[in-house]
């Protein structure tokens, strides 16, 4: 099923919602660049092991795997794309090549890779440069999630009491080595999509619906 879905997405060529890019035997430079423009726009598919022009040139299989990895561990981890995402990429053999399929669904926050904040157009990934655009785009998704409604009334102490201790134990069981038991709380709310700052307002606090 996969596979048909696949033909259909070549057939489609690159677009606001499709984005294919060379791998071989790494990662492409500018992978996050577009993961992040898709969790800001519309959501969209990436394909690696296919050319700009739909030519199914393929990964190394042996290295498959690693890239894998890779693509999760960093989606992540909040030094590379914050707030972090996890994804799931998968292995897909197409007409005697591998590739890898990611998709990226949209998202009720706002992200940035190497500290960018990036949007999507037909053309591909755009950097947005100025407040005015940054802005547009947290009044975008405030207005589309109801969840971003931020109250900068509510505190820490109003939480249960031992939730936030409770919950970062279970990750630090499960998830030894989650670059999020590394945080103090505060980076751990902001990283977790619990705490933001709304620039179009100039709110800052926590996000109950997410609590």
């Amino acid at each position: 099923m996969i596979k048909e879905k696949l033909k259909n997405i070549i057939s489609q060529g690159e677009g606001l919602t499709i984005e294919f890019k060379k791998a071989k035997n790494d990662l492409p430079t500018n992978l996050f660049e577009t993961v992040c423009a898709f969790l800001n726009k519309q959501g969209g598919e990436i394909i690696l092991g296919i050319s700009d022009d739909k030519e199914i040139v393929g990964i190394n299989p042996d290295k498959a795997e690693l890239l894998t990895k890779q693509i999760a561990n960093l989606s992540n981890n909040p030094q590379k794309l914050f707030p972090s995402f996890l994804l799931e990429p998968k292995i897909i053999e197409y007409k005697e090549k591998t590739l890898i399929y990611i998709f990226v669904p949209i998202s009720s926050q706002v992200h940035k890779t190497a500290n960018k904040i990036y949007d999507r157009s037909t053309d591909g990934d755009f950097v947005l440069n100025s407040d005015v655009q940054i802005k547009q785009l947290y009044i975008r998704k405030s207005n589309d999630y109801s969840e971003n409604k931020i109250y900068p009334f509510l505190f820490e102490n109003d939480f249960a009491d031992g939730v936030v201790e409770r919950v970062r134990k279970i990750i630090r069981i499960y998830r030894p080595n989650h670059p999020w038991n590394q945080l103090n709380d505060k980076e751990f709310f902001k990283v977790a999509g619990l705490y933001r700052k709304d620039f179009a307002s100039g709110k800052e606090g926590f996000i109950p619906n997410t609590i």
